[in-house]
């Protein structure tokens, strides 16, 4: 190789070699063939027999011998798929504590990077076009299947929120989203 051609070439290897690295660091390929499989419990959902009466103690916990209120669904719905196939359901759930979670049950999507869970003022179809203003992150996606918890602040008002959305923050797209209808009761 002449020394005029190694001026061209070394330069353009050196480019496609960074060019290389980017894309791979941006795209990271290798999850479109990797699971990360999680299996929480729903907080509080096994709630411990309540006391029939006053104990040695004092009065009892839950006041009046009355078991405490367990987890009850405030909404819930089914995922779609935009960019990626996306199934199972999700549901808004307050804890006997008080506390709410958005819950994924019987998730299956892909994985990629940087993955994150939102809750949106979007209904799901609308979601794939972006998550709107007023949409909060409650977390990175935990695993792409499975089932699994995100606790929800405090000072959210659900009422606003329309759907739950698996968005990909790095590419700004929406893997699937499911409608949060409420659930009467």
């Amino acid at each position: 190789m002449s020394r005029s051609s190694r001026r061209v070439v070394l330069p353009v290897l050196l480019v496609l070699a960074v060019l290389a690295g980017v894309g791979l660091f941006l795209f990271q390929p290798w999850k479109a063939f990797t699971d990360t499989t999680v299996e929480e419990s729903l907080p509080g959902a096994a709630v411990p027999a309540a006391s029939s009466g006053p104990t040695a103690g004092g009065p009892s916990r839950t006041g009046g011998g009355m078991p405490p209120a367990g987890p009850r669904d405030l909404a819930k719905g089914r995922f779609v798929s935009h960019e990626h196939d996306t199934g199972g359901s999700a549901r808004t759930v307050r804890l006997a504590d008080g506390s709410r979670v958005l819950r994924f049950e019987d998730l299956k999507t892909s994985e990629g990077p940087d993955v994150r869970v939102y809750l949106s003022t979007r209904d799901p179809g609308a979601v794939k076009a972006g998550l709107a203003d007023g949409a909060v992150e409650l977390g990175r996606l935990k695993g792409n299947l499975g089932n699994q918890n995100y606790p929800i602040p405090a000072d959210i008002d659900l009422t606003r929120y329309r759907s739950a959305v698996i968005w990909c923050a790095r590419f700004s797209v929406s893997f699937g989203a499911a409608g949060l209808a409420p659930v009467k009761g």
